[in-house]
């Protein structure tokens, strides 16, 4: 089992969480929630208004958002979801645990006890350099403030 960390639309009660819960496409389970332990910019880009974070270490927010832990089949399905490695990239991460739900091995128990967690992220380095010119935000909810509404695959043109 892998851990991932979600900052975007595969959270709970966002647009493609739905995902995280098709067994068809693996296992993911709830481990918490935690934020990024180092700032990085999420920006809401594009014309479908998906949220990116760009791998620009010390710049931006500690982003939020939640850890699963995932098998092998779902992990292979968020790299094909996500596009990787073109349009994201999966690499690791340390993330501040801030709540904990995992049950698990000594080891991970330890690692969550201590306040930080590696995870794989779905960040991304192949923007266009106009996005570092966005607004940057802490966490992600499609329904936000900033009226930029995510648009479904299903639904694009």
């Amino acid at each position: 089992m892998a851990r991932v960390f979600v900052y975007g639309t595969l959270k709970k009660g966002q647009p493609n969480y739905k995902h995280m819960i098709n067994t068809a496409k693996g296992l993911a389970k709830f481990q918490g929630r935690g934020h990024t332990v180092e700032k990085y910019p999420l920006v809401i880009a594009g014309k479908y208004n998906i949220p990116y974070m760009l791998n620009i270490p010390g710049t931006g927010h500690h982003v939020a958002g939640e850890i699963y832990s995932v098998d092998e089949q779902m992990l292979q399905f968020l790299d094909e979801f996500e596009g990787c490695p073109d349009m994201y990239q999966r690499t690791l991460m340390r993330i501040q645990v801030v709540e904990w739900e995992g049950k698990g091995g000594t080891g991970e128990a330890r690692a969550a006890a201590d306040g930080v967690l590696e995870c794989f992220v779905y960040s991304t380095a192949t923007y266009p350099p106009e996005w570092v010119g966005l607004p940057y935000y802490d966490s992600y909810d499609s329904s936000g403030k900033h009226g930029l509404s995510y648009v479904l695959r299903e639904s694009r043109e």
